[in-house]
């Protein structure tokens, strides 16, 4: 068959931080993207603000270099695909995957392949793409890369490799330096035989397979990704795989339902570096971007009007986690910070508070999002929202937050399925390195939440690496208790295992919380008599209402307090008089930490300038009721 030499596709996949994006922003450099002049970014990949934030990616993005080799051939166009290393956006990761021919896997020189590692590559050997290891940071002082690689051996094993995957070509590597060989370096050395990523780029020449294509076939493209443009409205990334794409065609578009009709092309962008250019022609195995096709969605194909064929739907795994997400039902609902002055004014102006705003925004996100489901509840100004995971559902409602929305958002529920008439619950492979001293903490922590040890190896560097077999619900608010019961040292990442029979009752919380039993303002004489009571969560000066909750208890039930009672003035003494007490700095959470803390009868309030934590009844006395009719039966 005609085979496309001049390009190459292929993705990178790895472990949340092992190195991707940074040896993708060395490969456009090395390859001459940019100009001598051009003022560069660290993890240039990584364009949303959320990524740079929270330093992880989130979104696959292509980019392409052209590569001249080095015997002075014709260049060649290699199209990189930067995908997320989190499960959670496992989505994107197979979206990634459908546009290339062949994987790099990047495994970090320490600390080896982890549970996302095991993910993606699944992922890629179920597709039955090659695959190019590259062990990358091996500069680091705590390197090691023999057991790396027979770990990463081992792990092509588990996953049921076949032969001519397992014979797989290796590249060591240090992306933050640019440099990669062939050859093995010495443990925590860069490799001392190159200067930069040319063995790196002759390995990718080699072993990714050029695109193949039918001459006689006719057009058959592939949508994989969704992007939007203030002049030329939606854009469809997709990879030609058969026949030739061209400006002003005019194409069948055959749709999910399987529906067909004859739109055109009004223009063809192809990607060079970071920019998109213009185009005329795309050939099979390019990868490219289409406007004028409104409504396109994610899977769909485009095809030759005079013989039609449908190319597979992109499929991805079922959700794991939900949770709802509702309009603000708050007394403060739409008030801003504080509601005083010019600036909250106009910004309150700008606010999104009605249930037709926030529907509309979720559908958006739907376009473009293949892994999330909505669905619709009792109430008309709630939505049950469905996705892989904690973090990529707290991402979304942190860019609607971002955005002006207001929300009210429930405690994260599992998605369980019914099999053989039984329930049955997602469950999470855990991997936990932590050092030796806390690993009893650790294990008490995990009995408590049901957890199941699978393994536990000892690398003889002070440092134990633990697996569990956990439920998912037992993961939800998992992370903060970890992290205070290994001093911050503990790392620990979890992949969705499959389901497995519900493993019953779990109790994750044991303190009740601290709940403001009137709305006022928060004093700085309520917070210092109510700070042996508990760990409180707001500053002096802020609004608070009945029913939202500004504490930790320090005991298992929750308790109302008054957090707005002032001292009482007296003609002997002003208010400010005998306030020697130091008040206890309260403990911040963010938006994820917010969502762990949760118990089945809260929820919390979202909106653009605070986070809060909020009983679902505020009434103190509608929620004694409801307590004392629970407790009689």
């Amino acid at each position: 068959m005609p085979t496309r030499h001049d390009i190459r596709n292929v993705a990178i996949v790895a472990h949340v931080d092992h190195g991707k994006t940074t040896i993708v922003d060395a490969m456009l450099k090395q390859a001459g993207a940019f100009a001598a002049h051009q003022q560069l970014d660290d993890r240039m990949m990584d364009s949303n603000d959320l990524e740079r934030e929270k330093g992880i990616t989130i979104l696959a993005k292509n980019t392409a270099v052209k590569y001249h080799p080095k015997d002075g051939g014709a260049p060649i166009t290699i199209n990189i695909i930067d995908t997320p290393g989190h499960a959670d956006f496992g989505g994107e990761v197979e979206r990634g995957l459908s546009m290339v021919d062949a994987v790099v896997l990047l495994v970090d020189a320490s600390e080896g392949p982890l549970p996302q590692t095991r993910f993606v590559l699944r992922k890629a050997l179920q597709q039955r793409k090659p695959v190019i290891l590259c062990i990358n940071k091996t500069d680091r002082p705590d390197s090691r890369i023999d057991e790396v690689v027979n770990e990463t051996y081992d792990l092509f094993l588990d996953l049921d490799a076949d032969e001519d995957q397992i014979e797989f070509p290796i590249v060591y590597a240090c992306g933050r330096d640019g440099i990669a060989s062939l050859t093995k370096p010495e443990n925590g050395t860069v490799p001392a035989d190159s200067e930069n990523l040319e063995p790196f780029f002759s390995a990718i020449l080699e072993h990714v397979p050029a695109p193949v294509y039918d001459e006689e076939a006719s057009l058959q493209a592939h949508v994989t990704n969704l992007d939007a443009d203030n002049f030329l409205g939606r854009i469809a990334l997709l990879r030609v795989e058969q026949g030739e794409l061209r400006k002003g065609q005019t194409v069948a578009w055959i749709k999910r339902d399987g529906s067909i009709s004859n739109v055109r092309i009004t223009e063809l962008m192809m990607t060079e570096a970071l920019t998109r250019k213009p185009a005329e022609v795309a050939g099979p195995g390019d990868i490219c971007a289409v406007a004028g096709i409104p409504d396109i969605m994610i899977g769909e194909t485009l095809a030759d009007p005079e013989n039609p064929i449908a190319l597979p739907l992109i499929t991805v795994d079922q959700p794991a986690i939900s949770m709802t997400i509702g309009t603000n039902t708050s007394p403060l609902v739409g008030r801003g910070g504080t509601g005083k002055g010019a600036d909250a004014k106009s910004a309150v102006k700008q606010r999104k508070v009605t249930a037709r705003q926030v529907k509309d925004r979720l559908d958006r996100e739907l376009i473009g999002n293949v892994s999330l489901r909505v669905l619709d509840t009792e109430r008309p100004d709630a939505w049950e929202v469905q996705g892989r995971g904690e973090l990529a559902l707290a991402i979304l409602v942190e860019q609607m937050r971002r955005e002006g929305f207001e929300l009210t958002i429930g405690k994260p529920q599992v998605v369980t399925k019914e099999v053989d008439g039984k329930t049955h619950e997602p469950v999470e492979r855990l991997t936990v390195d932590v050092p030796e001293e806390h690993m009893g903490a650790v294990t008490q922590l995990m009995g408590v939440r049901k957890g199941r040890m699978d393994n536990m190896s000892n690398h003889g560097s002070g440092w134990v690496r633990m697996e569990f077999v956990v439920p998912s619900r037992g993961l939800i608010g998992f992370r903060t208790e970890f992290l205070t019961n290994t001093r911050g040292t503990g790392i620990a990442h979890s992949i969705h295992e499959g389901h497995e029979p519900w493993f019953g009752t779990l109790t994750t919380r044991n303190n009740g919380s601290l709940v403001a039993d009137r709305a006022g303002a928060v004093t700085a004489f309520a917070m210092t008599n109510l700070q042996e009571r508990g760990v409180l969560f707001t500053d002096p000066g802020t609004e608070v209402y009945e029913g939202m909750i500004v504490g930790e208890n320090s005991r298992s039930d929750d308790m109302d307090v008054n957090i707005t009672k002032e001292k009482k003035l007296t003609n002997m003494r002003s208010a400010s008089a005998d306030s020697f007490e130091a008040i206890v700095p309260p403990r911040k959470l963010s938006l994820e930490q917010s969502l762990e803390f949760c118990r089945d009868d809260e929820c919390v309030e979202v909106t653009p300038e605070a986070v809060r934590i909020r009983k679902v009844v505020l009434d103190q006395n509608q929620r004694g009721r409801t307590a004392s009719r629970a407790k009689n039966g």
